[in-house]
């Protein structure tokens, strides 16, 4: 699944994700599978009320859960009414959920908390605004802390009817045994080469370039957008001289402050 993370109607207070101001259906690529479990269980009309999609981080957990909301919604053609609503976040029938911006510090929160989650069980329990499905997408599951992971559970013990929960994870042994447990798992795999250089494309990325990033990587887009735009693009050439033995250009202490000085220097480090 293509980068960044969706943009959708969030419960009040919430804040996007960086990067996810950007809603596409076409450019998705790969968990092909997943999808194919998700449409046979629609098909079969025993659909499970939970899903949780678990996987590496950066590897299109948010942006599947999207795919699976338009499917359910009747908005896969983003040009469609309803795929604009989607595609706008004003979907009446779609609530995200996720980690949001500490006011005070000015970054993502490290949690998810019960008042996040309360507006889920009001939303889930309205009838449909469009007639059909009502979806609530929890991004990053795993960081919900033990009120707000009760809040939930609630939710699941007795989900109504005509609704759908889909919870993404990186670290699925982080939730509660009683919310996995209710949840139909899906585990996604980090994306093929092939995919990855399908992905990027999509992201105005050369082919050569997306090559040469597929190691470190490891089968993440995201991860891949990081690294490439990191320290304009050298940080992997001056990770290889360092563990190589030779000094990156410059020498260590001019890397190090290049490093520090970086929005995401460490992290990519």
């Amino acid at each position: 699944m293509s980068w960044p993370r969706p943009c959708l109607r969030r419960s009040p207070g919430r804040s996007p994700r960086a990067g996810s101001d950007r809603v596409g259906v076409a450019g998705l690529v790969g968990h092909d599978s997943a999808a194919e479990a998700f449409r046979a269980a629609l098909s079969s009309a025993r659909l499970h009320h939970a899903w949780l999609m678990a996987g590496p981080p950066g590897i299109g957990k948010a942006s599947l859960a999207l795919q699976f909301a338009r499917i359910l919604l009747k908005a896969e053609d983003p040009a469609s009414p309803a795929g604009r609503r989607v595609s706008a976040g004003t979907h009446a029938d779609l609530l995200m959920i996720a980690r949001g911006i500490d006011e005070k510090r000015g970054r993502q929160r490290t949690e998810i908390v019960a008042d996040d989650i309360r507006p889920a069980g009001d939303f889930l329990r309205r009838t449909a605004a469009e007639g059909g499905w009502r979806v609530v997408v929890i991004d990053g599951a795993d960081h919900m802390n033990r009120n707000a992971a009760n809040a939930l559970l609630k939710i699941l013990e007795e989900p109504p009817p005509r609704a759908l929960l889909l919870l993404t994870c990186d670290a699925p042994g982080r939730l509660l045994p009683t919310i996995r447990s209710r949840c139909r798992l899906l585990k996604l795999e980090p994306l093929s080469d092939v995919a990855m250089i399908q992905a990027l494309r999509a992201h105005d990325v050369d082919d050569t370039a997306a090559r040469a990033i597929l190691g470190p990587a490891r089968g993440s887009p995201a991860r891949a957008l990081q690294l490439l735009g990191a320290s304009d693009a050298s940080m992997a050439e001056a990770v290889d001289a360092l563990l190589d033995g030779r000094r990156p250009d410059g020498g260590e202490y001019v890397f190090a402050e290049g490093v520090a000085r970086g929005d995401n220097g460490f992290p990519a480090f």
